[in-house]
């Protein structure tokens, strides 16, 4: 197993049922497997899906506007 990552992340594939279903909700990678897959846990209720790295993007870090 891999170092573990706290970064947040979105998914931003939707090209068939499945992924439309994942697409935009933010997620943590739990575990990077080999094929550039990973195992993602979503913040919004805890559901873990085996994924496809490039599907991945970096989530904008929060900024509150002063």
């Amino acid at each position: 197993m891999s170092k573990k990552n706290s970064s947040n992340y979105v998914y931003c594939w939707g090209n068939n049922a499945k992924r439309a279903t994942l697409k935009g909700r933010v997620c943590r990678v739990v575990v990077r497997g080999s094929m550039n897959s990973a195992l993602v846990e979503f913040t919004d209720n805890g559901q873990r899906e085996v994924v496809s790295r490039n599907a991945l993007r970096r989530a904008k870090p929060y900024r509150k506007d002063s």
